[in-house]
């Protein structure tokens, strides 16, 4: 390419699209330092204390509730936010201030194939009552896709909530192995570790199911599960690392995780 463009070579890559990118020997780590560093001082929260974790064990957020602010300073809820929303945003940046040095580090010749950890939270929002889910993906020992969302049903129990999650995991799944393919890594099977036995019981069992919404979701699972396409194996709860994209853990539970 230096014989048709005017170049020059600046080495390993070391940072991409706002990602510091650290290439060794034994793999690769990256991380958002840089980032992380200007949202804070964008802010004015990098002269803050850092604090071992993001939200208070056991805290949940109303709509009503605490003194008005300012929209123009700080929007959380779309409508009327309040002094408590704040101190749950600046808290957050606290959480960052103390883990700027965090990344994500793929090793060189870890396990190639794609593992997803599934949990959820039932009933977590204390409006309306749905539930949270939550997965992330490991591929080569690191994160590669991760989410934490409120489910768009109702569920009227924590095996149904937790059968909605492993769903939309299988979805991810198959999305993330032709993704895979196109470059150039071919993933036969993928491996599901869910904390509960009875979601994995009802991915095979078709006498367990009965509302429409679980009906649909069960039958896509179901296919997935039989053609070995996905495999759901049980994970015990101390090991389930989607714990934390789906409630406030205590301190200790959320740094062996």
């Amino acid at each position: 390419m230096k014989h048709e463009f005017d170049m020059i070579d600046l080495g390993r890559m070391r940072y991409f699209l706002g990602l510091k990118v650290l290439q060794k020997t034994n793999g690769i780590f990256i991380s958002q330092f840089k980032y992380a560093l200007e949202v804070m001082k964008r802010f004015g929260m990098d002269k803050s204390n850092p604090v071992q974790n993001p939200i208070v064990p056991e805290f949940k957020l109303a709509k009503d509730g605490g003194v008005k602010v300012d929209k123009t300073y700080y929007n959380g809820y779309m409508k009327n936010p309040t002094e408590m929303y704040l101190q749950v945003a600046k808290r957050a940046l606290r959480y960052l201030k103390g883990t700027t040095e965090f990344g994500i580090f793929y090793k060189k010749g870890g396990v190639e194939k794609l593992v997803a950890y599934i949990d959820s939270y039932y009933a977590g929002d204390i409006e309306d009552r749905k539930s949270t889910s939550g997965y992330a993906f490991l591929l080569c020992s690191g994160a590669v896709s991760w989410a934490s969302k409120k489910q768009p049903v109702v569920s009227l129990s924590p095996t149904k909530a937790e059968f909605i999650d492993a769903a939309s995991c299988a979805c991810q799944t198959i999305w993330l192995r032709r993704v895979l393919e196109k470059l150039g890594q071919n993933h036969e099977a993928s491996t599901v570790l869910c904390d509960s036995s009875s979601t994995i019981k009802l991915s095979k069992n078709p006498v367990m199911h009965r509302t429409k919404h679980i009906d649909v979701r069960f039958h896509f699972l179901r296919e997935l599960t039989n053609d070995e396409s996905v495999e759901l194996v049980h994970c015990g709860s101390q090991d389930q690392l989607a714990n934390v994209m789906t409630k406030p853990l205590k301190l200790n539970r959320l740094l062996k995780l």
